[in-house]
């Protein structure tokens, strides 16, 4: 089991998305939830980018912290970022 820290990058390029800050902060700001609206069950995932992301919570996955921030932040697409995106 990979146990390493994932950041937001490293969701996004597992999610088959852009992985660059700036193309996670298009898709943030692009993106959004509705109160009340499951991260997993939003309209623009694909069948197995929501699939990911439900599993990686429900097993509470080494993904799950990140993918609860992703949540965070589509719910609140103003908010800063609390941690860096590129991990050194």
């Amino acid at each position: 089991m990979d146990t390493q820290n994932h950041t937001m990058n490293d969701l996004f390029s597992q999610l088959g998305l852009g992985a660059s800050d700036e193309a996670v902060e298009h898709f943030i700001d692009s993106h959004h939830l509705a109160a009340g609206e499951c991260l997993a069950d939003a309209p623009f995932w694909s069948r197995s980018q929501a699939l990911f992301l439900r599993e990686a919570v429900q097993d509470d996955a080494d993904w799950a912290e990140i993918v609860d921030q992703l949540d965070a932040r589509l719910r609140h697409p103003d908010r800063a970022v609390s941690t860096p995106l590129i991990h050194h």
